[in-house]
């Protein structure tokens, strides 16, 4: 089994989107089940989840947790009972028959890994950024390209570092590549850049270079957030809106 598990806080915006697009687009020769993992949503996410989870031909759940994208995907790896599992971020939609890729390629003896990633977005930085994940390099690796990891494997590790608020992805991105465990499928995967539309390309290409190098040269799980929040954190203005049901 596959399970696709998705952290989410205040996705009403997207993740019926999303959801329909992964039942629309799986290749229906696997067994799949979807684990939304919330992590304390107030713009009416949940409820569009259970009224999906409702209607759906493939299984769908809803989880609660304690807030932070680390926690939320161990969570919901935790009560998973599928031997592959993809961490997959909301507003990234990965390709045509990606459950089918996936597998082949765990089959295949690569036991972690992504897709490419293109922005939903015409600006030429974004465009080049994404050219560049073809790449098996580990600067070009990043969480919202996704990541399918077999669970014996996450284990092995530990999981998500749940000290990392921010850059939890790149931490295991990290053990993988010491472990040379690590393989990039050739199938683009598509991931929206509204938090540069927000912030602009590149203040907020700055600010992630400034997080990377500051890991780089030591930082702990502390200093990285409190970056994150002085520098990138959405404001309360920026923040969506509360849905009325």
């Amino acid at each position: 089994m596959l399970s696709i598990i998705i952290p989410v806080l205040n996705e009403a915006t997207t993740i019926k989107n999303l959801l329909t697009f992964l039942s629309e687009n799986i290749s229906g020769e696997n067994e799949i089940e979807i684990l939304v993992v919330d992590g304390g949503s107030y713009d009416g996410t949940q409820k569009l989840i259970t009224a999906f989870a409702e209607k759906s031909r493939i299984a769908v759940k809803l989880i609660t947790s304690e807030k932070g994208r680390a926690k939320q995907m161990n969570k919901g790896a935790s009560i998973t009972s599928g031997k592959i599992l993809y961490f997959l971020h909301a507003d990234s939609f990965p390709p045509k028959n990606f459950d089918k890729y996936i597998i082949s390629e765990v089959k295949n003896g690569n036991p972690a890994g992504c897709f490419r990633m293109n922005f939903d977005s015409n600006h030429w930085w974004l465009k080049l950024a994404g050219w560049f994940t073809r790449f098996n390099w580990r600067a070009c690796r990043g969480g919202d390209q996704s990541q399918f990891i077999t669970k014996n494997l996450f284990d092995e590790i530990g999981g998500f570092d749940e000290s990392y608020i921010i850059y939890e992805d790149n931490i295991l991105i990290n053990e993988l590549y010491k472990r040379k465990k690590f393989v990039v499928i050739p199938h683009w995967l598509t991931t929206s850049a509204r938090l540069y539309r927000q912030k602009g390309v590149w203040t907020l290409q700055y600010h992630f270079l400034t997080i990377y190098a500051k890991r780089l040269f030591g930082a702990d799980a502390d200093e990285l957030y409190s970056y994150y929040l002085k520098n990138i954190k959405l404001s309360k203005k920026e923040m969506p809106q509360k849905t009325e049901f």
